[in-house]
């Protein structure tokens, strides 16, 4: 037995007595629940379980309170067997911040992080930085999130003024209008984890993840290429649709060029349409459901790559939210033979297919991806593999 393990029982985990004085642990919904024989002492030692102390530290206090220790050991068992028990790694504890405030909020979000295959995912969080390019309908709430799910460094990146139009549930505020936005976005963030760093990255330093909320950033060279070299992920609303992704993983993943190439050969005219859609900031779009939606799902991609957590969907793919129902739609973008970015040798496609037209041009017909032409690729940084082809709804 090793003290590295510290179970943690969730406290919204439900504890329901039965007449006979069987206990129940969870198993009020959708997900499993564990009946436990009726034992003096088991509740109290089940809800005192908050990842603080080790397991061998629980069995010698439950020994010391006249319990067996042999059935406490099967207790926890049952429950990790079941997924209702989380073992914390001590690295995350360490990590959770200073302070019953902070504390608390870290026994929320931990059993969610925990769930991810790498070790001390809470910690790894913590020392990630992540540059979020304006402070936008989307990127406000999501560098709010981002603070929230323990990303330790949130920059927001927004050279302009608070509009009216631009405050949103999460994000900036009517109050706001006028300030510079990048104040008013580190104030939102604050709001939701005072303890994130805010402070730029020295120069010389990339970020774990740059993400690019301007409507059309992705077909900006000066921005999509201003990232540092690093991993991009594209998370906006276009007109009323929410986009997310392409991420772009430098070398292994198509780039937001091979999108640009894709969308040329689609339609001659492409470059000049994109240089008038990025001459100008555009105003603020979409629904407060879709900016908000959109910066959920863009939360989901960015920590499944941050946390190591398999391959994030968005990985040579963009996903639309549209109203009214905004049903996530998965479109894959592969990477271009004529774009520089070496992607296309990595996945071996030599026939790249066109799946989103741009503004303007007819629909070209649909395609997919052959799936048994994707090749694994890694990362410089985190390991993933592409996901599988084709377009789908999701």
């Amino acid at each position: 037995m090793s003290d590295s393990v510290h179970p943690l029982l969730p406290a919204a985990t439900p504890l329901l007595r039965g007449d006979d004085g069987t206990v129940q642990v969870g198993g009020v919904d959708s997900t499993d629940g564990l009946l436990l024989d009726p034992v003096p002492g088991l509740p109290r030692l089940l809800r005192a379980l908050d990842g603080r102390r080790s397991h061998r530290r629980v069995r010698a206090e439950a020994a010391r309170n006249g319990m067996d220790p042999h059935l406490v050991d099967a207790a926890l068992a049952a429950l990790r067997s079941t997924g209702l028990l989380t073992d914390l790694d001590p690295a995350d504890l360490l990590a959770s911040g200073a302070g019953p405030a902070a504390s608390a909020r870290a026994v929320v979000e931990l059993p969610s992080a925990t769930q991810s295959p790498g070790s001390a995912v809470w910690r790894a969080r913590g020392l990630s930085a992540v540059v979020v390019e304006g402070a936008t309908r989307v990127g406000t709430p999501l560098a709010s999130m981002l603070a929230a799910s323990g990303v330790g460094r949130v920059v927001v990146r927004d050279s302009g003024l608070v509009r009216a139009a631009d405050a949103i549930v999460g994000g900036l505020t009517t109050e706001d209008e006028g300030r510079p936005r990048s104040l008013a976005a580190a104030d939102a963030i604050r709001r939701a984890s005072p303890l994130t760093d805010l402070r730029p990255l020295p120069a010389g330093v990339a970020p774990d993840l740059t993400v690019l909320t301007g409507p059309w950033a992705a077909s900006d060279p000066l921005t999509a290429e201003g990232s540092d070299g690093g991993a991009q992920l594209v998370a906006t609303v276009r007109g009323e649709t929410g986009v997310v992704g392409p991420l772009v993983v430098p070398g292994a993943t198509s780039c937001l060029r091979c999108g640009d190439l894709h969308r040329r050969d689609a339609d001659a005219r492409w470059p000049r349409l994109a240089a008038q859609l990025v001459a100008s900031e555009p105003p603020p779009s979409g629904s407060t459901l879709t900016c908000l939606l959109t910066a959920l799902l863009a939360a989901g991609q960015v920590l499944a790559y941050l946390d190591d957590a398999g391959a994030p969907l968005t990985l040579d793919a963009t996903v639309e939210l549209r109203p009214p129902d905004l049903l996530p739609r998965v479109r894959r973008w592969p990477a271009h033979p004529s774009c520089g970015c070496g992607a296309a040798a990595t996945s071996g496609n030599p026939d790249p297919v066109v799946v989103a037209p741009p503004p303007g041009a007819e629909v070209p017909p649909q395609g997919t991806m052959d799936g048994e032409r994707v090749q694994p690729c890694s990362r410089t940084r985190h390991g993933a593999a592409l996901p599988g082809a084709g377009e789908e709804d999701v």
